[in-house]
């Protein structure tokens, strides 16, 4: 092929000894050449070369090419560049002459190399990275004593790492405040005796949780209780009785309310509502009255006062409640227009003790308790308060304050006992009030409400051996 390998020498003229005057720079390639063979083949023969053969060809020195002299180029016409040999002599000399002047030069090439032996491969200065082109690297720094010092590095970009770091932070956090709220507000939860000393009933299914809701004014100054119309009462009284059943296995949870004004025995004061067994002998005698007028054995004892409430109820930030009428009740101290609204914590007081109002009297009182109860543990279940740290901690802090559990009463009872009103509040499981025939008997102390005892005791029997409760005992709304 044409062109193929390395460039051929040209072939040389008839009158290449005649013009050797002239044009012997173009033929001084191949004589060098043959000089050369020549001179290797005397060394072989013993014989010393020949004069001409040890003077140097002329070589452009340092200080000349900085003052700007060159070797003689070709005569005008003739041709730059070719290969190897004749065509090297003089194929760098205008390269080296603007790029050396200009700082654009190879200093390691000299000047009558052919910039083609090159092609193809990297020069050492491509190889130790230094700039191509020729350009001249900068030099290492160096510190004292001329040290080298290591090359700066790049600054990583940390912002990832950083909001990494933030949100592991803020989850650590929460998970700590997740926990610990619950245990430091178990240590201040108030812990009594309520198993009465009596024969009790024997363990049924599931587990019973006595839930009661206390007049108590303890904790409250006079201008609170001023504001929120509770009075001045003596004693304890009990507003709210209601019994919660969790089953065994798998299951809904029944809510029962009990009315406090049921006509009842009391154990050892005769017959009496059932209120005044708690303002008589307190939690211990309410609990055996329970027992004795329902046939259940009650595992456990909760109990909630007025202050504590209207903590809870101000912790989440007052309590959506769609009223569909609205209620004045002066003895219960609200006003409450009809439709949607929030109850704060003194008009939630008032909604769930409020009685006058109501044609069905305490059986209406008993409803809208459940309805209450039901909105305050949905609300405080809520995504809404559980990722607010400082709302969840305050809920916490003031059921705490508010709750009081019987001896015996542990940190699993209490999980249950919140899981099951969580499910009621999603309107998985049952809430009904203990089935009455009257509520409006008169007795030695009063009006007073009295139960259907057939109809209460399928109830109490279905609840006691894990049955189903009958249909015609659910109310229908």
């Amino acid at each position: 092929m044409p062109n193929a390998g390395r460039p051929q020498r040209p072939r040389q003229p008839d009158d290449a000894g005649r013009d050797s005057a002239q044009y012997g720079w173009l033929y001084d390639g191949a004589g060098r050449e043959r000089s050369a063979r020549e001179n290797r083949s005397r060394a072989r023969r013993g014989e010393a070369p020949p004069e001409e053969a040890t003077r140097a060809m002329p070589t452009r020195s340092r200080p000349d090419r900085e003052r700007g002299q060159y070797p003689p180029g070709p005569p005008p016409g003739s041709q730059r560049g070719g290969g190897r040999g004749e065509y090297a002599g003089h194929a760098g000399e205008g390269r080296d002459q603007y790029s050396n002047d200009y700082g654009y030069g190879n200093d390691h090439r000299d000047e009558y190399s052919d910039p083609r032996d090159d092609r193809g491969r990297s020069t050492p200065r491509e190889q130790s990275g230094r700039p191509r082109g020729g350009g001249r690297a900068a030099p290492p720094a160096r510190g004292p004593g001329g040290r080298l010092l290591p090359e700066p590095r790049r600054p990583r970009r940390r912002s990832g790492i950083r909001l990494r770091r933030v949100l592991l932070f803020l989850l650590v956090a929460w998970l700590i405040i997740l926990i610990g709220v619950p245990v430091v507000a178990w240590s201040r939860v108030t812990k009594v005796p309520y198993e009465p000393a009596a024969e009790r009933p024997a363990n049924g299914s599931g587990t019973n949780f006595l839930l009661v809701g206390s007049d108590s004014r303890q904790g409250l100054t006079a201008e609170q209780r001023n504001a929120l119309g509770t009075g001045r009462a003596a004693g304890q009284r009990t507003d709210t009785i209601m019994i919660l059943h969790v089953p065994s296995l798998a299951g809904s949870p029944t809510l029962v309310s009990l009315p406090r004004d049921s006509y009842v025995p009391v154990p050892g004061h005769g017959r009496n509502k059932i209120n005044a067994a708690f303002s008589i002998g307190g939690p211990k005698l309410l609990t055996e009255t329970v027992e004795n007028a329902t046939g259940l054995r009650m595992d456990s004892y909760v109990e909630i006062g007025f202050g504590g409430f209207v903590g809870v109820v101000e912790g989440l930030g007052g309590v959506n409640m769609c009223l569909p009428k609205a209620i004045k009740d002066e003895k219960a101290h609200i006003d409450l227009p009809a439709g949607c609204q929030n109850l704060d914590g003194k008009n939630a007081l008032g909604y769930v003790r409020a009685r006058y109002f109501d044609p069905k009297g305490d059986l209406g009182r008993v409803e809208r308790q459940r309805q209450f109860l039901s909105a305050v543990v949905k609300k405080t279940a809520s995504p809404g308060t559980i990722v607010n740290p400082i709302r969840y901690t305050r809920v916490g802090l003031s059921a705490g304050d508010a709750l009081t559990v019987g001896e015996g009463t542990t940190v699993v009872d209490m999980a249950r006992f919140g899981l099951a009103m969580r499910s009621l509040s999603s309107g998985s499981g049952t809430t009904l009030t203990v089935p009455v025939s009257s509520t409006s008997v008169s007795t030695p102390v009063g009006s007073a409400v009295r139960w259907d005892r057939q109809r209460a005791l399928n109830l109490f029997h279905a609840l006691r051996d894990g049955g189903p409760i009958p249909p015609s005992l659910i109310p229908h709304d």
